[in-house]
C-alpha cells in the first residue's frame, strides 16, 4: 500500500520557501545518508532549480560507507551542486558546510554582501541537531518525531553568513512507492500514516540481501536463506520478548523492534538504496504516475459530453417552460 503524509503546515512551508528563495545564494538540502534518494524532495528540486545546491548526507555514521561514496559522486556530478557527508552532532565536520557554501557563492561575502543560505530537508532528518552543533548551543528543538520545527528562523553563523532554517517538508504525493517505505522506516513520516508491520517486512526484505549477517548476529539466528520475511519477523519477535499467551508471536512488537533497531543503528552501518536502484524506482514511478494521469484525463473527457448533454437538456427545458408561460 503506498504511503503518503503531507500535513497542512507543510503547504505553508512550501509557500515560505518560494517567497524566501529570490534572496538566497545557496540551498542546503539535508538528506538521510541511509536513503539519500528517497529523502531528496522533488518539490524542493523544482522550487530551487538554478540555485547553487549543497547536498548534505547526514547520519553518515549510520550508513554504509561504500554506498555513501556512490551517492556523493552521484550528486557531485550534477552542475552547480556539491555534496558532503557528515554526522550532524560532530562539530568540526559540520562546520565544513560553511566553507562549502562559500565555494558555491564566490561572489558573496563580507558585511555588504553576506552569504544567505536556506537549509531544507524532510522531517526528522537531523536539521535541528545540525543547527545546534553549528551554533554550539541548543537553540533548535530536537526529537524523534517528525515535524518538530514549525516556523522559519534566521540564524547568524558568522558576521557575513546567514542561515535560514525551515520546517521539515515532504511532497504532496510520493510517486516512488519504495521511498514511502524507506521514509517510514527512517522516521521521516508521521506514525499515523503507515502500518508498522508492513514497513518492518519491507525493511527486512531490503536489508537481507546485503546485510543478512547483521540480522543473524543481532537476533542470534541461524541461516536466513530458508525463511520468508514473515517467518523472519516472527523469529525476531520470539527472540526479543514478543511472545504472548499460548506461544503466539506479537508481530506488532516484533515490527517495533525491527524499526527501532534500524533507526538507532543497532544493525550497524546500513544503506537501503543505491543511485542506480533509486533511479530505476523513480523511472517506474513516473510511468505509473503518467498512466494514472491518463486514466484520470480519460474519465474527465467522458464526463464532459455528459455534462454538455445535461446542460443542453436543462436549457431546452427552460425554453419550453418559458414558452408555456407566454400568454395566449
Amino acid at each position: 500500500m503506498p504511503i503518503q503524509w503531507f500535513p497542512g503546515h507543510m503547504n505553508s512551508t512550501k509557500k515560505a520557501i518560494a517567497e524566501r528563495l529570490p534572496e538566497i545564494d545557496v540551498v542546503i538540502e539535508l538528506l538521510d545518508a541511509r536513503l539519500p534518494g528517497s529523502s531528496a524532495n522533488p518539490l524542493l528540486a523544482d522550487l530551487t532549480r538554478g540555485k547553487p545546491a549543497l547536498k548534505v548526507l547526514n547520519k553518515q555514521d549510520l550508513a554504509d560507507p561504500a554506498r555513501t561514496a556512490l551517492w556523493l559522486a552521484h550528486y557531485q556530478a550534477r552542475p552547480g551542486t556539491n555534496a558532503i557527508g557528515l554526522d550532524a552532532s560532530v562539530t568540526a565536520p559540520a562546520r565544513q558546510l560553511i566553507a562549502a557554501c562559500r565555494e558555491l557563492a564566490p561572489l558573496r561575502g563580507g558585511m555588504v554582501k553576506p552569504v544567505r543560505v536556506l537549509i531544507c530537508g524532510i522531517p526528522n532528518v537531523g536539521k535541528s541537531t545540525l543547527i545546534n552543533t553549528l551554533l554550539g548551543q541548543r537553540s533548535a528543538k530536537t526529537g524523534d518525531e517528525p515535524g518538530i520545527t514549525k516556523v522559519e528562523q534566521r540564524l547568524t553563523l558568522a558576521s557575513d553568513f546567514y542561515l535560514y532554517d525551515t520546517p521539515g517538508m515532504l511532497w504532496p504525493r510520493i510517486t516512488v512507492e519504495q521511498s514511502g517505505y524507506h521514509l517510514a522506516a527512517s522516521g521521516g513520516i508521521g506514525r499515523n500514516a503507515y502500518d508498522e508491520e508492513e514497513v518492518a517486512l519491507d525493511l527486512l526484505a531490503r536489508v537481507r540481501p546485503h546485510y543478512a549477517d547483521r540480522l543473524q548476529a543481532r537476533y542470534k539466528l541461524a541461516d536466513l536463506a530458508g525463511l520468508s520475511d514473515e517467518a523472519l519477523l516472527a523469529d525476531i519477535g520470539r527472540k526479543r520478548g514478543g511472545l504472548m499467551a499460548g506461544g503466539k508471536v506479537n508481530l506488532q512488537k516484533a515490527a517495533e523492534v525491527v524499526i527501532t533497531d534500524f533507526r538507532t543503528g543497532t544493525w550497524g552501518r546500513i544503506t537501503l538504496e543505491t543511485p542506480d536502484e533509486f533511479m530505476q524506482w523513480q523511472a517506474a514511478g513516473q510511468v505509473l504516475d503518467a498512466q494514472r494521469q491518463a486514466r484520470r484525463d480519460a474519465r474527465n473527457q467522458k464526463k464532459i459530453p455528459q455534462r454538455d448533454a445535461a446542460a443542453a437538456a436543462a436549457a431546452a427545458a427552460m425554453s419550453t417552460d418559458a414558452a408555456d408561460a407566454q400568454p395566449d
